[in-house]
């Protein structure tokens, strides 16, 4: 089966998202759609699949064109969709979220799940899928929870499989074992949209590659092209992939958590007797699949979280004091959604560059602000960060993603910390503002400062780390050195416990020292 996209555009307002796109895709080959977050990657797939109608331009089936009201009349004409974030009902059970939307019955109105069942089974057979018609969904591991997506693709018999960014909650291993599937559904004839802004996966499944930029499509490469080519292609300008960063110069162990423990409001163990500690000049990046307790660990710092156990800074005990408090003892923190946690969107660049200290100089005291000293501040700060803003009062949702995390770092990122903590430093940030930001974090280590970055993905956590933390399940199964591989890595991700020697202890799966 042949798609054809020919001067797709669609426009949202005055704002267009995909401008004059000419794409082909053909039967037995991956064609990656490589791109920043916000570049038009998405939204030109939600075109194809009949969620957006385009506001100019044709879609051609084996050179036929056709127009989508939706969803259903895609998938009837052989195309699928997985999507970023699962469109799985967690309490059905596999069978019955494949058969959701296309049920099939029997006599006198019963669900006809049977069938289903063995269409599932002779899927999984073929292509090594591992999965049990019967599993209740919410059971099952993240990567098999893709497979089900895939199967409901396959089940109504997909020619064409889009997977927006289908890495990005994967481990290592599971990422892998999703190419390996992907090169089986190609050899078999299956055309592949594969969406990614990940260079590596892009070079190791692909076909081709097109770059779209700002909803434009910019080129088209061989997987062959370097990855400084491909990123070139997608900022616009060279960018330094790979930073070599010099050997930590360490001091003094400052930040100490023990037997930290965070409690759902059912119960439940987040983050399950957590115990690490950070020395001067070094950073602990944690790493793990999205949901495994990471965001808990960083807020149950912050004062955000109710918890038990400690959470020494200088010797000071911080669990039980306020958000404001622990940050005048010197704690700079970054949240993991800007636009939720980090910045109000209504309110200048100037006033979130103050946000943290409105009632300190020189922002101003207790009894008023100083908008001149805050323009000032804030305009010292611009310089010094880059941020591509065009005045320091303009709002700050005017600016891209990238500059708006520049605006969260300027702020965090003062003079005497004595702790700094960035959760998903770079999500949604492109490559050029991803070198900028880096370069940033590694100088405050440099300056002594002990620093704790969580992210999910696994290039930034090497890049950054000088040892590595590994939660799943809210505990810590591990802690090891920055260099450690990504296959160690992904196993501890998955949950396999892991035991190191470093730096003359043994650090154990809960991450303390003997």
């Amino acid at each position: 089966m042949k798609l054809e996209l020919r001067g797709i555009t669609k426009r949202f307002g005055e704002f267009t998202a995909n401008d004059s796109i000419d794409l082909v895709v053909e039967s037995g080959e991956v064609h990656s759609l490589l791109g920043e977050n916000g570049a038009g990657k998405s939204t030109l797939m939600n075109v194809l699949f009949g969620l957006y109608e385009p506001t100019e331009g044709q879609i051609l089936v084996d050179d036929q064109p056709v127009a989508f009201s939706g969803p259903g009349e895609a998938m009837a004409a052989g195309i699928g969709m997985v999507h970023q974030h699962f469109m799985l009902i967690p309490v059905f059970t596999v069978a019955e979220n494949v058969a959701l939307g296309d049920e099939h019955t029997r006599a006198a109105g019963i669900l006809d799940l049977e069938s289903t069942r063995r269409k599932i089974r002779e899927i999984s057979d073929r292509y090594g899928f591992h999965v049990d018609p019967d599993a209740i969904v919410e059971d099952l591991p993240v990567g098999v929870q893709q497979r089900v997506e895939i199967i409901k693709a396959l089940v109504r018999d997909a020619k064409v499989l889009i997977l927006d960014e289908p890495t990005a909650v994967l481990t290592p291993q599971e990422t892998d074992e999703l190419l390996e599937i992907i090169r089986q559904l190609r050899d078999n004839g299956t055309a592949i949209v594969f969406i990614s802004h990940k260079l590596r996966e892009v070079k190791a499944i692909s076909t081709r590659i097109s770059v779209l930029r700002r909803g434009r499509l910019v080129g088209t490469a061989d997987p062959s092209a370097e990855q400084s080519e491909l990123a070139a292609l997608m900022v616009g300008r060279d960018v330094v992939l790979n930073r070599q960063k010099s050997a930590p110069k360490v001091g003094e162990e400052t930040f100490v958590v023990r037997d930290l423990t965070v409690l759902s409001p059912t119960g439940q163990r987040i983050v399950d007797h957590v115990s690490f500690g950070i020395r001067q000049g070094e950073i602990l990046a944690v790493a793990g699949v999205q949901g495994n307790g990471q965001t808990e660990l960083t807020e149950a710092i912050m004062g955000l979280h109710k918890a038990s156990g400690s959470i020494r800074l200088d010797g000071q005990e911080l669990l039980g004091r306020t958000t404001r408090q622990i940050i005048r003892a010197g704690v700079g923190y970054v949240p993991e959604d800007r636009s939720t946690d980090g910045l109000v969107g209504s309110f200048s660049v100037a006033e979130n560059m103050v946000l943290n200290r409105f009632d300190q100089a020189p922002a101003g005291n207790a009894v008023q602000l100083s908008p001149s000293a805050i323009r000032e501040f804030a305009a010292q700060r611009v310089e010094t960060f880059d941020v591509r803003t065009q005045g320091v009062d303009v709002p700050v949702s005017t600016l891209s993603g990238g500059n708006q995390q520049k605006v969260v770092m300027a702020r965090e990122l003062v003079d005497g910390l004595s702790l700094f903590i960035a959760s998903q430093p770079t999500r949604g940030v492109d490559v050029g503002s991803i070198e900028f930001l880096h370069d940033r974090i590694v100088q405050e280590r440099d300056a002594g400062t002990p620093v704790l970055i969580v992210s999910t993905e696994l290039d930034e956590v090497l890049e950054l780390a000088d040892r590595i933390a590994v939660m799943y399940h809210g505990k810590i199964m591990g802690i090891v050195p920055g260099d450690t591989s990504r296959d160690e890595l992904g196993l501890m991700m998955a949950g396999i416990q892991h035991e190191v020697q470093h730096d003359q202890h043994t650090v154990t799966q809960e991450g303390t020292r003997a």
